[in-house]
C-alpha cells in the first residue's frame, strides 16, 4: 500500500507543480507557410524558434490555432506560442490560449515586427496601441484591451515610398540576416529577463540599439 501510494504521488506531483507555477505566455507574430519565413513580417516567430531552441523544446503541436510548446525556466512555466491563423487573424490564437491557461496580461509578452524602428533595436513596452501592425491590432481587439507586455523589434522603414505592407512581406538581405541574428540572441534574453526578473528590469536592460 505505502508504495502504491508513493506512485500515486510521483504521477500526481508534475501536474500539482503546473498548477503552482507562475504561468506566461510567450507570443511571436508572423505569417505560415515557407514563403514568409525569412520576411521581415515572420521576425516574431523567428525570435520564438530561438527561444524554444535556447529552452531546449520543438514546437510539435497544435492548440487554439497555434503552434504551441511549452517550457520551465527557473520556477516559471512558459508556454510559447505561434499563432497559425495569419497575421491579421492573430487574436483568435491569443485570445484562446489567454483564456485557457488562465494568463493575466501582466504575464503575457507579444514579439512583432516594427517598421517605425531601425533594424537593431528592441523596444519592450507594458502597454500601447497597435500602430497600424495587423497582427496587433487584432489581439487588442480579441483582448478588449492593449495594456499587456510587448517586445517590438525593429526592421527598418521602407524603402521610397514603398508600401509598409508589400515591405514587410520581403526577405532581409544577407547582410541583415548577420545582424538579425544578434538581435534575436538580445530578443531571447530580453523575454527571459521579462520571465525571471520582470518587466521593468527588462526594460532598463534591452531598449536601445544592439
Amino acid at each position: 500500500m505505502p508504495a502504491l501510494l508513493h506512485s500515486l504521488r510521483s504521477l500526481l506531483k508534475p501536474t500539482m507543480d503546473n498548477e503552482t507555477k507562475p504561468t506566461y505566455l510567450i507570443i511571436g507574430l508572423g505569417n505560415p507557410g515557407r514563403q514568409y519565413v525569412k520576411s521581415r513580417h515572420n521576425v516574431g516567430f523567428r525570435l520564438l524558434d530561438r527561444l524554444a531552441e535556447r529552452l531546449g523544446v520543438t514546437f510539435s503541436r497544435m492548440e487554439s490555432k497555434a503552434l504551441v510548446t511549452h517550457a520551465d525556466y527557473q520556477g516559471r512555466r512558459l508556454i510559447l506560442a505561434k499563432p497559425q491563423t495569419f497575421m491579421n487573424l492573430s487574436g483568435q490564437a491569443v485570445a484562446s490560449l489567454a483564456r485557457f491557461y488562465k494568463i493575466s496580461t501582466e504575464n503575457m509578452i507579444v514579439a512583432y515586427d516594427d517598421v517605425d524602428l531601425p533594424l537593431g533595436v528592441l523596444r519592450i513596452r507594458p502597454q500601447g496601441g497597435s500602430a497600424g501592425h495587423k497582427g496587433m491590432t487584432s489581439i487588442i481587439e480579441r483582448l478588449g484591451m492593449d495594456r499587456f507586455p510587448r517586445l517590438r523589434l525593429g526592421v527598418d522603414r521602407p524603402p521610397g515610398r514603398m508600401d509598409a505592407a508589400a515591405y514587410v512581406l520581403q526577405d532581409f538581405t544577407p547582410a541583415e540576416e548577420e545582424l538579425l541574428a544578434t538581435i534575436l540572441e538580445s530578443g531571447v534574453d530580453a523575454i527571459l529577463v521579462f520571465v525571471s526578473q520582470g518587466l521593468e528590469v527588462a526594460m532598463n536592460q534591452f531598449n536601445g540599439t544592439i
